[in-house]
């Protein structure tokens, strides 16, 4: 199948453009009700809680996010049961969102329902989502648990647009420490009919070296963003709800300062000091070498432990909705993206293209007693790139590909005695034009056992076209061309059960996760060609599959009419074979928080506990040790302590239109940095720069103000 047409897409385009149905979570899930119940006097989805729907979904809405501190959807979505944000780069920061701690890849991002962030867009592209304009986040978890995105083997994580209904202009200004300043201005016009916003953002953040070697753990950034949303309740019949956003990011992370040429340009010399870290060198002008203990000079310059990452991003993004007849439903959705990458790392430079588009209809009906959707989609998803080596060798097309993937989609929905038993199954057919057809089940079971009990079970199954973008593995720019080995998809069977109680002051849910991951994809960058010895990367699978169980519980009580306490508590069990899950995951981790809201004053609070990990199952070399060492020589340590870390904010309404508040992530001022740095060697010497286990940034002190009217 060709790519998709511009004429197509624009006539596509003025066909359907947006409105996420009754059910924004899932556009297909058959609902008989699309609200959240409130129990209590708070009115906020509080933790514990879940979304009256079929599939578990749990939701974070607008005043939540707003009062976490959250400035993009990374932020809102750290430190909650499941779900986690992981740094995998100590100099360049690339995160991933990980649900039921499975690697971030695995997670597919949605706006209003559709499906258009990739593993490319996603590395860096989600610290560059704004959560200004939300109405919530809708998080679900497990494989198969949205009917339009097979590839989400983790779950998926639903960013819906919220339609205004009167006007509105919000402003925010903020500083914080390490130089930071943020300004946000948002706009509303509603008419009867329809309404328009404008969001515009601009963030800014030094780099932060921790510990005075020069080189730095938490990536400086100056993000600008602009976003744009058309919502239109009649369109020849349509209910439609668009959004066009912006996104320009500069990163720069290892050498502090933002003159980027410079630091680039400077690739001789010495201009670090490797005596300060954590177990640091005896000399500040290299690192002992393992294998013999002799100091091993260093002479790379500031760009040699440096990585600069610009990004520049444009997506339109649209559904539509029309009723037909009284029991039927006709959904279109659209979705275009350009993503954008010119880069730099340590020597090499990678510059990257990707363009993605996404056109979908279905059909919700009524036969008999059942609720039957079915749908077409086509997605078309490329990436073209561009290298130079830090040798200087060109590797033009290095892990370039083209994916067009058609699929068919049908799901049936029925509940029994008298809608206490809620039932789904769908099956879903996709066309790869590299790993051809791919078939995908799930069904879901919701049990109403009472009023304030229900029970939820769910098995599914999904797959993932893997990518061989360098971002699973820096040291993909180092080699020549890239041998692809795999033949078959990333395939992850999903079993998940909910018990949930919801009570006017009390809500509790309690999960159980089962994920296998088969063919899980696999980057080796030091293989070299039998005939040239020229260094080359193999795109493998894993023989043996990667398992992660866990288990959570979220609860919250509300105590009195302004005070809402928060637990919950989370634990994990992987089972893998050395070489796949390479980033270190704790299993357990514990939560503690409140809410207090009273005269005019919002105080929260969130205390996260970490437990210890054991380290050496992840970064495993093979040979049955980390195979890592600090620049003293000494080995990395084996199990990393436990810690906690505190976040506070307070906000004080100063009158209708002001604002003021005032706040501290990470107040225990915890830094891996003082245990361990993230820097290592391994047993030749060679540096790199993932050996993480803990927070990057110390104690982050902010104060702001808002303007809404």
């Amino acid at each position: 199948m060709t790519p998709l047409r511009p004429t197509l897409l624009a006539a596509s385009l003025m066909l359907a453009l947006t409105p996420a149905s009754a059910h924004d979570g899932d556009p297909h899930a058959p609902q008989k009700l699309d609200k959240i119940e409130v129990k209590g006097s708070s009115p906020v989805m509080r933790p514990g809680s879940l979304r009256n729907e079929l599939v578990q979904t749990e939701s974070l809405d607008g005043q939540s996010i707003e009062r976490s501190g959250a400035t993009n959807v990374n932020e809102a979505l750290d430190k909650r049961p499941g779900i986690a944000v992981q740094v995998e780069c100590s100099i360049c920061n690339v995160r991933n969102v990980l649900l039921n701690n499975l690697p971030g890849r695995y997670t597919t991002l949605l706006i209003d329902g559709v499906p258009i962030y990739s593993s490319v867009s996603s590395a860096y592209g989600l610290d560059s989502v704004s959560v200004y304009g939300l109405e919530r986040i809708d998080v679900s978890r497990g494989a198969g648990t949205s009917l339009i995105a097979p590839e989400a083997l983790s779950g998926t994580v639903n960013l819906v647009t919220k339609r205004p209904h009167e006007d509105a202009f919000n402003a925010r200004l903020q500083g914080g420490s390490f130089g930071s300043r943020q300004a946000d201005l948002h706009l509303a016009k509603a008419w009867a009919g329809g309404a328009f916003t404008a969001t515009v953002q601009g963030n800014r953040h030094d780099s932060v070296d921790g510990d005075g070697d020069g080189i730095s753990e938490f990536t400086g950034f100056n993000r600008k963003m602009a976003g744009f949303g058309l919502f239109l309740d009649d369109l020849g019949g349509f209910r439609v709800k668009s959004r066009l956003d912006f996104v320009d990011e500069k990163r720069g992370g290892g050498a502090l300062g933002t003159d980027y040429a410079a630091i680039k340009a400077s690739l001789s010399g010495n201009p670090f000091d490797f005596t300060h870290s954590r177990n640091g060198s005896p000399s500040k002008d290299g690192w002992i070498n393992p294998e013999d203990g002799e100091l091993l000079p260093y002479d790379g310059g500031r760009g040699g432990f440096s990585e600069i990452i610009f990004t520049d991003r444009k997506q339109f993004v649209a559904t539509a909705e029309r009723a037909l007849g009284s029991d039927s439903v006709l959904r279109l959705a659209v979705g275009l993206a350009k993503h954008e990458q010119d880069s730099f790392y340590e020597g090499a430079f990678y510059v990257a293209a990707q363009t993605q588009r996404y056109l979908e209809a279905s059909l919700r009906t009524q036969a008999g007693d059942w609720t039957l959707t079915g749908g077409l989609s086509q997605r078309y998803e490329d990436l073209k790139s561009q290298g130079v080596t830090a040798a200087g060798d060109a590797v033009d097309g290095i892990d370039n590909y083209v994916y067009r993937v058609p699929a068919v989609f049908l799901q049936a929905y029925r509940s029994f005695w008298d809608d206490a038993l809620e039932l789904n199954a769908s099956l879903r057919h996709d066309r790869h034009n590299v790993f051809g057809g791919i078939t995908s089940p799930r069904a879901n079971l919701l049990w109403h056992v009472t009023p304030q009990w229900s029970l939820r079970a769910s098995s599914g199954k999904g797959f993932r076209a893997p990518t061989s973008f360098f971002e699973q593995d820096h040291g993909i720019l180092d080699t020549l061309r890239i041998q692809r080995e795999i033949t078959k998809p990333e395939v992850s069977l999903n079993h998940s059960l909910a018990l949930s109680f919801a009570g006017d002051r009390l809500q509790v849910t309690a999960s159980a996760n089962f994920n296998r991951i088969k063919n899980f994809a696999v980057l080796d960058p030091g293989a070299e060609d039998p005939v040239t010895n020229d260094p080359i990367t193999l795109f493998t699978s894993a023989e043996r599959p990667v398992t992660v169980r866990g288990i959570d519980l979220n609860a919250s009580w509300q105590a009195t009419p302004a005070l809402l306490l928060q637990a919950g508590l989370e634990l994990s069990r992987y089972r893998f074979e050395p070489g796949t899950l390479v980033f270190a995951r704790p299993t357990r981790r514990a939560f503690l928080g409140f809410d207090w809201d009273s005269d005019g004053w919002e105080l929260t609070a969130r205390l996260t506990h970490t437990g210890a990990m054991n380290l050496l199952p992840f970064h495993d070399d093979g040979s049955g040790s980390q195979g890592r060492f600090n620049f003293d020589g000494t080995p990395k340590k084996d199990r990393s302590p436990a810690f906690t870390t505190v976040d506070l904010r307070v906000e004080k309404q100063l009158d209708k239109r002001w604002a003021f508040y005032v706040g501290a992530d990470n107040l225990t001022d915890y830094r891996q940095v003082d245990k361990e740095s993230p820097l290592f060697v391994d047993g030749e010497g060679a540096p790199d720069v993932v050996h993480l286990w803990g927070p990057n940034r110390g104690r982050y002190v902010y104060a702001g103000l808002k303007l809404a009217f």
